[in-house]
C-alpha cells in the first residue's frame, strides 16, 4: 500500500495545493529518473568494488588499462537513457495529485482552471460556486509517492549484487592489501611504497659480557640515551620502504659520517614464495666509538633517532703482589693483581739481562717465555699467581729486570714497575753438576766461548779416577766434548747445550730427574688444554698423559726413598701424603674440565702443583739430626695428650660409677620405709639401673682406683716437664699453654686425692685444650726453625695443613692434636650428669609403660 502524507495543518486551500504540487513533482521525478541512472549507479558500484579490492594492482599495465576502459564505456552507455528523461508538467501533476487521492470532476484543475465563452456575472458567481464546492473536497490532499517499476526491469534482483560487492569491498580496502580509488589509474612504478619496518639493536663486543640492546623495542621507546661500551656494534635493518633510506651517526662535535648499506645480496632475507611482491631490506652496520646521534632517513623524512653515550674501555692496570720469589721446587713464581674493567685478554712477564753483555757476544738463547694466569672475570679478587721452573733456562742464576704487561681485548697495554732480581736457579749439591752447569751457562750466553768451555771441560776430565765416582759420567762428558767440538752451526750448538743439562740433572738425581720433567710437561700441557677450552677428548688424554707421569715420579721417588732411608718421606707440611689422595685430586680435576667448570678445575691443578713442589723441595732438603728430634717430640706430646684423655674418660666413669652407687643406696632406704614384706624383692626398675654390674666395687676397690688415677695424673705431669725441658734444650720456647696444662694436671691430681671425681675431670679437660693450644705454637716454632724453605708461601697455608687440598682430613704421621674434637667443659659434664640422672629416676617410676622402659634402656644401651 501507498501510504500518503496528509496536509492537515495547513491552512489555506492555496497552501495546501502548493506543497502537494511540490512533493508530487518530486516524486515524478524520481519515479522517472531512476529506472534511467540505475544502470550508471551499478557500474559505479562494480569499478568502486574493483578498486577497494586491490583487482588494478594485481593486473599488468595493459589489462588494467582494459578494465578500466571498459568501465568508462559502460559507465557513458549507462549515460545514454538519460535523455529520455522528461520533466513533469503542472497539469500532470495536477492529474496525478486528483488521481492519487481519488478526486473525481478534477477539483484540482478546477482551482487554476477558468470558464469558456463570453463570461457574465452569473456565470462568474456559478463557477466561483462550483471552486467553492471543489475546494472543499481538498481539505485532506496528500502527495503519492513515486512508483518506479524497477523489479519490472530486473526481475532477478541482480542489483542487490553490485550493492553487497560494494559494502564488502569498502570493509575489505581497511586491509594490508586493500586497494585505492586511483589503483585504476596509476602504473606499478607510481605505486605507494610499503610502509618500512625499522629493526635496529646494538651488539657490545663479546669480551664484555653484556646482552645486545634492542633499540625499538617497545620497552626502549621511552629510553633517552642508551648506555653501551665503546666498540659496540650497531646494526639496522630496514623492510620495505622507497629503498633510498640513509643512515649517519653525528658525534658530540658535530662531525657526521655516512653509514653505508651493506650488500643487498648479502643483506637479502628470503621471503615466503607465495609472496606476490618481496619487499626490499637494507642493512647497515656501523661501530660505535664515542657519544653521539644515530639519525635513519628517507628523502627528507626522519624515521628514528637514537642517542648514545659510549663507555670508554679503560686501559688495564698490572702490579706486583709482593716480591717475586722462588717456589719449593726453585720454580720462579709471581704474584700480581690485574685490573680491567672487562678483564685482561692476555699477560705475560718480559725478561732482561741486568748486565750487559760483552760487545760482539753471540747468545744462543732469547729471554725466556713466561706467560700470565689471568684472574677469573667477574671474581671478587683481581690477584693471581703464575708459577713456572726456569731453572732449565740459561739466564737462571743471573740478575735480570722483570717486568709485567697486560693486554686487554680492546688492545690496551700496561706495563708494571720494573724490578731487578737474580732468575731463581736450580741448586746443584755435587761439585761437577755444578761445573758442567757453569760451563753451559757460559756456551749459551755467547757462543763464541766455545774454546773456553771445551779448555774447561777437558780439565775436568784430566784425572777421571780421582775426579769421577761413576764412570758413566765421565763418559757422558767426553761425549759432550766430542759434539762440541764438531758443532759447526747455533742450532748444534743449542743442542750441546741441553745435552750438557741431562749430563747435570744426571750426575745429581739420576732417573729422577727426567721423571721430574714429564711431570711437569704433563702438568703444563693439561693446564695449557683447560685455559683453551679443549675438547673432553683433549683433556682425556692430557689427564691420563699426567697419571702416568705421576706414577712414574712416584715410583721413582719411592725407590729413591728405600735406597736412601734417612731421605724424608711423602709429606705436605707435615701430614703424609697418599697416592690415592693425588689419584682422587686428579679425578676431580678431570671432571671439573669436563662439566664446563674449567675455572675451579684450573685452581684444583694449581693446588696440585704447589703439593708436588712442596714434595719435591722436601726431596731435595737435608733434615738432620735436628728434623728427627723434633719429630721424637712430637710423638711425645702426642703421647701425652692421648693418655690425657684416657685419664679423663677413666675418671668420668669412676664418678658416674659412685653416682650410681649412692643412688641404688637411696632407692633402697626409699623401699624400706614403704613397706616391710617386699624388703627382699626387687624395686621397680632396679634391675634396669644402667651402672648396675655384675659385680659392684667395693669402697675398697673404688679407694685404690682412684689412686691408680692420681698417680697416673701425676706421672703424666712429670712427662709434661720433661717435654718442656727438652724443647728449651732444642732452642724452643715452651709457650703458657704448657704451663697452664701442667697447673691443670696438678689441680686435677689433689682432686682425685680427695675423691672428688666431678671437679678432677674439669680440671683434665682444661688440661687437654691448654696441651693442644701448646702443640699449636709448638708447631710454628718448628717451621720457623726449619728456615727458609721453600719461601713464604708455606706460611700462608699452615692453618689448613690438616687438610688436603680438597678440603678433606689428612692422614698424619705424627699425634693428632683432636684439634676437629671439642672436649666438654665442666658445664657440658654436668649437663650431661643432670640427663643421666633423670634417666634413672624414670626407670625407677613402676607407672612407667612398658614402650617408655624399652626406649630408655636403648638410650643407656643396656640392651
Amino acid at each position: 500500500m501507498t501510504q500518503r502524507p496528509i496536509f492537515s495543518d495547513v491552512r489555506g486551500l492555496a497552501g495546501r495545493l502548493a506543497m502537494s504540487r511540490v512533493a508530487t513533482r518530486i516524486s515524478m521525478m524520481v519515479e522517472r529518473g531512476w529506472p534511467l541512472l540505475l544502470p550508471l549507479i551499478v557500474v559505479a558500484c562494480l569499478f568502486l568494488s574493483a578498486s577497494w579490492f586491490g583487482i588494478f594492482p594485481r593486473l599488468p599495465n595493459v589489462a588494467r588499462i582494459g578494465l578500466v576502459a571498459v568501465f568508462g564505456l559502460a559507465g557513458l552507455a549507462a549515460l545514454y537513457p538519460l535523455r529520455f528523461f522528461r520533466m513533469p508538467g503542472a497539469a500532470e501533476v495536477d492529474r496525478r495529485i486528483e488521481a492519487a487521492n481519488k478526486l473525481p470532476h478534477s477539483p484540482v484543475q478546477v482551482q487554476s482552471d477558468r470558464p469558456s465563452g463570453q463570461e457574465s456575472s452569473f456565470s462568474q458567481a456559478l463557477w466561483r460556486e462550483h471552486q467553492k464546492r471543489m475546494a472543499g473536497k481538498l481539505d485532506s490532499l496528500g502527495a503519492d509517492l513515486p512508483r518506479t517499476r524497477v523489479p519490472e526491469r530486473d526481475p532477478w534482483g541482480l542489483r542487490a549484487v553490485a550493492a553487497l560487492l560494494l559494502v564488502t569491498a569498502f570493509a575489505f580496502s581497511f586491509g594490508p592489501t586493500g586497494g585505492r580509488l586511483s589503483d585504476g589509474f596509476r602504473a606499478h612504478g607510481m605505486l605507494d611504497t610499503v610502509p618500512p619496518r625499522i629493526d635496529a639493536w646494538v651488539t657490545p663486543p663479546t669480551y664484555t659480557g653484556k646482552p645486545p640492546i634492542f633499540l625499538t623495542a617497545d620497552a626502549n621507546q621511552a629510553t633517552p640515551t642508551f648506555q653501551v661500551p665503546e666498540g659496540s656494534d650497531v646494526s639496522l635493518r630496514v623492510t620495505g620502504g622507497s629503498g633510498e633510506e640513509t643512515l649517519a651517526y653525528a658525534d658530540k662535535d658535530g662531525n657526521t659520517r655516512a653509514i653505508d648499506p651493506a650488500d643487498p645480496q648479502a643483506a637479502a632475507v628470503a621471503k615466503p614464495a607465495a609472496s606476490p611482491a618481496p619487499s626490499k631490506v637494507r642493512q647497515f652496520t656501523g661501530k660505535l666509538t664515542g657519544d653521539g646521534t644515530l639519525t635513519l632517513k628517507s628523502g627528507g623524512d626522519q624515521l628514528g633517532r637514537w642517542a648514545f653515550a659510549v663507555s670508554p674501555d679503560k686501559p688495564p692496570r698490572i702490579r706486583f703482589v709482593g716480591e717475586p720469589k722462588r717456589a719449593a721446587n726453585g720454580a720462579f713464581e709471581l704474584n700480581y693483581q690485574i685490573d680491567d674493567d672487562y678483564g685482561a685478554a692476555t699477560a705475560k712477564a718480559v725478561f732482561a739481562l741486568a748486565d750487559p753483555q760483552a760487545p760482539g757476544a753471540r747468545p744462543l738463547y732469547g729471554a725466556p717465555d713466561m706467560p700470565l694466569t689471568l684472574p677469573r672475570r667477574g671474581g671478587k679478587s683481581n690477584a693471581a699467581r703464575t708459577t713456572k721452573d726456569l731453572t732449565e733456562h740459561v739466564w737462571a742464576g743471573n740478575s735480570i729486570k722483570l717486568t709485567l704487561v697486560a693486554t686487554d681485548d680492546a688492545g690496551h697495554t700496561a706495563s708494571s714497575e720494573t724490578k731487578t732480581l737474580v732468575m731463581p736457579e736450580r741448586p746443584f749439591g755435587n761439585p761437577l753438576a755444578r761445573a758442567i752447569i757453569e760451563q753451559r751457562r757460559l756456551l749459551a750466553l755467547d757462543a763464541n766461548a766455545k774454546p773456553r768451555v771445551l779448555d774447561l771441560m777437558d780439565a775436568i776430565t784430566l784425572r777421571p779416577e780421582d775426579t769421577f765416582d761413576n764412570m758413566a759420567h765421565y763418559l757422558a762428558i767426553m761425549s759432550a766434548m766430542s759434539r762440541l767440538k764438531l758443532a759447526g752451526n747455533d742450532d748444534q750448538l743449542r743442542d750441546e747445550v741441553a745435552y750438557l743439562w741431562e749430563i747435570a740433572l744426571g750426575i745429581e738425581e739420576g732417573n729422577l730427574s727426567a721423571a721430574e720433567k714429564r711431570l711437569r710437561q704433563a702438568q703444563q700441557a693439561l693446564q695449557d688444554a683447560i685455559k683453551n677450552g679443549a675438547s673432553d677428548a683433549e683433556i682425556e688424554k692430557a689427564m691420563k698423559e699426567l697419571r702416568e707421569a705421576m706414577n712414574q715420579f712416584l715410583r721413582e721417588f719411592a725407590e729413591r726413598a728405600k735406597q736412601n732411608p734417612n731421605a724424608p718421606r711423602m709429606q705436605q707440611n707435615g701430614q703424609e701424603l697418599r697416592q690415592s689422595d693425588i689419584d682422587r685430586m686428579m679425578d676431580q680435576i678431570e671432571n671439573l674440565a669436563k662439566s664446563g667448570d674449567r675455572d675451579k678445575a684450573q685452581q684444583l691443578l694449581s693446588q696440585l702443583q704447589d703439593m708436588m713442589n712442596n714434595l719435591q723441595a722436601g726431596r731435595q732438603q737435608q733434615g738432620g739430626e735436628q728434623d728427627s728430634q723434633m719429630r721424637q717430640q712430637m710423638d711425645k706430646l702426642g703421647e701425652i695428650l692421648r693418655r690425657q684423655q684416657e685419664m679423663m674418660n677413666d675418671t668420668f666413669r669412676m664418678d658416674q660409677m659412685q653416682r650410681g652407687e649412692r643412688q641404688r643406696g637411696e632407692n633402697r632406704d626409699e623401699q624400706l620405709g614403704q613397706g616391710g614384706g617386699d624388703q627382699n624383692k626387687p624395686g621397680a626398675g632396679q634391675d634396669r639401673d644402667p651402672l648396675a654390674g655384675p659385680k659392684p666395687m667395693t669402697p675398697q676397690e673404688f679407694a685404690d682406683a682412684l689412686k691408680q688415677l692420681q698417680e697416673g695424673q701425676g706421672q703424666l705431669k712429670s712427662d709434661l716437664e720433661q717435654l718442656k725441658k727438652g724443647l728449651e734444650g732444642m732452642g724452643m720456647e715452651p709457650n703458657e699453654g704448657f704451663g697452664e696444662a701442667g697447673k691443670s694436671m696438678g689441680s686435677a691430681e689433689q682432686a682425685l686425692g680427695e675423691g672428688q671425681g666431678d671437679e678432677a675431670v674439669g680440671h683434665q679437660g682444661r688440661a687437654l685444650e691448654a696441651l693442644r693450644k701448646g702443640a699449636k705454637d709448638m708447631m710454628k716454632q718448628m717451621q720457623a726453625m726449619q728456615g727458609d724453605r721453600g719461601g713464604s708461601q708455606e706460611g700462608g697455608r699452615q692453618q689448613n695443613a690438616d687438610r688436603d687440598p680438597l678440603g678433606r682430613p689428612r692422614a698424619s704421621e705424627g699425634p693428632d692434636f683432636g684439634d676437629s674434637v671439642k672436649v666438654p667443659d665442666e658445664i657440658d659434664v654436668q649437663r650431661a650428669r643432670q640427663i643421666l640422672e633423670a634417666i634413672r629416676k624414670r626407670l625407677g617410676n613402676a607407672l612407667s609403660p612398658d614402650i617408655e622402659r624399652s626406649y630408655l634402656e636403648r638410650l643407656l644401651e643396656l640392651k
